[in-house]
Parts: C-alpha cells; structure tokens; sequence
C-alpha cells in the first residue's frame, strides 16, 4: 500500500474524480477543478491510494504550520470494508509525523438519515487515533464536526490554513471558519 502523488498528468486522474462524485454529496464537494488546481500548492497533497498497481483510493491534504487537515479521503466503494481505510490512516500517521491532524465529518445528528452510517464512520476514526474536538467547521452552507490528533487547534489557525489555501478570490467567495462547539 502506498501513496502516489496525483496531478494533472497522472493517467488515474479521471477514476479519482469518479471515486470523489461517487464518494461525496454535492454540497460537501469543492468543483474538482479547483482542487486540481490548488494541487499544485507545496501546501497541498494530493494523493491516489494504491494497492501495488490498483487504484483504491485518494486523499486530499492541505497542510499549514505543524497542521495537517485531511480534507477528502475516499476509497472506492467496491474496496471498502477490506482494511484500507485504517492502512491509509498508517501511512499518514507515518507521512505526517510529529504534525497534528485533522478532519471534518458530519455531524453526529441522531435525526439523520444516514446516522448508523455517521456513527460507523465516527468510531472507524476513533480507531484510527483521532479524537473528537471542541470544534465545529463551517464550510460555505455545511457545518462539520472536527476530529484531530495531537494538541488542541486554534480557530485562528484554522482561518489562516484554509486562507492561505483558497487564496484571495476564493477566499471571499467561500465562507469556511472554524467555532467552538
């Protein structure tokens, strides 16, 4: 197993898009040509995940000082339940050591309709090594619940990362912000 770099020449570039319209619902999704784009930061890494030569997944990770934020990670819904979720979690603990990490994921809303999904998801992170943080993130119209590893974050560290990653334009015209709970 192990992670590939993705950018706008790597020859999976369109299953990964298809795992990411597959994987996420369309107001949790950035449009992929922006994500492609901003791959090309130093802050940004943009990986496929592999299995030998087979593809199985993606992740997506914007970076800042000592902080990473997984912001996508998908695996192909056809390879899911066969352990690369948590060999993924391993690489990265490896790839980002002695840095914090985190990610958004929906909120623990019992009135949900996929909440025994949610919660699945939930403890599959727990296992990973993250833990629930005091924070929520709001993205444009969708408001996430936070889980990290290693010391607390600062919301103003948080603002910072993801200014320095949409940049000026996109920056006013995507609202993101982290709050407390």
């Amino acid at each position: 197993m192990e992670l590939r770099k993705i950018d706008v020449k790597s020859k999976d570039r369109k299953q990964i898009k298809k795992i990411y319209m597959e994987a996420f619902p369309a107001e949790e999704r950035a449009p992929y040509w922006v994500l492609t784009k901003k791959a090309k930061k130093p802050t940004v890494d943009f990986y496929g995940i592999y299995d030998g030569d087979r593809l199985v997944g993606f992740t997506y990770i914007v970076k800042g000082n000592n902080l990473a934020y997984i912001f996508y990670l998908a695996i192909k819904k056809e390879e899911r339940g066969h352990g690369y979720g948590g060999q993924v979690f391993q690489l990265l603990n490896d790839k980002y050591h002695g840095m914090r990490m985190i990610l958004a994921l929906e909120q623990m809303d019992e009135k949900a309709d996929n909440y025994s999904q949610r919660l699945s998801r939930h403890r599959f992170y727990e296992n990973c090594g993250l833990q629930d943080m005091p924070y929520q993130i709001q993205e444009a119209s969708v408001v996430y619940d936070v889980m990290g590893t290693g010391s607390a974050i600062d919301p103003k560290e948080y603002g910072t990362l993801m200014k320095n990653y949409l940049g000026p334009v996109l920056g006013r015209m995507i609202r993101t912000w982290m709050m407390e709970k």
